[in-house]
């Protein structure tokens, strides 16, 4: 099942069923016109919680809400006709207990119309996946670098070298058994990414993770290159929009200070022209 199938929204069977078959393609989504883009190409809109940095300033992703994701939630759904919605679960939302997840995911569905969530965390997670699961909520997973435990291991580096190898295979093993529909490997060493998408029966994402996974995901602001001065290695610049929107807006600025914009054709006249005799 593809994206681009004109018979009706992908859902988490067909990207179960997509394993080892054509790559997934993911891309962030946060707004209607967002949605609208990544809907014309990709097989998931990503509804992240990295929203917080990337719309919302925050230097983190620990400051954003369930009310935040409903929000941006919604309006993603709104713009979508193909692709599947997927929103992260936010922090806090899910880590005290199975029931306080299902209450929040059972939310984020209800509230948004999207048909899966993704939450953070292998083993120690894998209870609470099982729970959802078995009470009608598709879990996508995510291990390796989980950014909402960004301060306990220590910043935004890669997981799965110096011993870590054998944890981070375990994790993936964990939540495929507790019912996971696909995991996202963030920041994995190349060759172990490789190795658990072999082990897997279940498609893996990745984001910094190499190309041998099952498909990839990155932030859509990121590779259309909109912020100048952020360059994470993984992520691929299609194009830098930044850089142009800087220049356009650089050009209306002096147009509006040099009073050449608006020209006439931008403005209305006071009387109207009579009709053509």
């Amino acid at each position: 099942m593809s994206a681009t199938s004109p018979s009706r929204a992908v859902l988490p069977p067909d990207i179960r069923g997509r394993k080892g078959q054509l790559p997934l393609v993911v891309l962030t989504a946060y707004t209607t016109p967002g949605a609208r883009l990544v809907d014309a190409h990709c097989d998931i809109a990503l509804v992240g919680d990295s929203v917080g940095m990337v719309l919302h300033g925050m230097p983190s992703t620990l400051g954003v809400t369930m009310e935040m994701m409903i929000l941006h939630g919604r309006a993603v759904v709104r713009g979508l006709t193909k692709a599947m919605a997927v929103i992260d679960m936010p922090f806090g939302s899910y880590e005290e207990s199975p029931q306080q997840a299902y209450r929040n995911a059972a939310r984020l569905m209800a509230e948004t119309g999207a048909p899966a969530v993704k939450l953070e965390g292998g083993a120690h997670m894998a209870e609470t996946i099982a729970f959802l699961v078995k009470r009608g909520v598709p879990v996508m997973a995510h291990i390796g670098l989980t950014p909402q435990a960004v301060n306990t291991l220590g910043g935004y580096k890669v997981v799965g070298r110096d011993g870590e190898a054998n944890t981070v295979m375990e994790d993936a093993l964990a939540v495929q058994a507790a019912g996971a529909f696909a995991v996202v490997l963030e920041k994995v060493p190349m060759g172990l990414a490789a190795r658990i998408t072999q082990r897997l029966e279940i498609p893996t994402i990745g984001i910094g993770a190499g190309v041998q996974c099952d498909g990839q995901v990155l932030v859509m602001e990121d590779m259309l290159g909109l912020f100048t001065d952020f360059r994470p290695k993984f992520v691929k610049r299609y194009a830098e929009l930044g850089a142009m929107a800087l220049e356009a807006i650089a050009d209306y600025a002096a147009e509006v200070r040099g009073r050449q914009f608006p020209a006439e054709e931008h403005s209305f006249p006071d009387v109207l022209k009579g009709p053509k005799t």
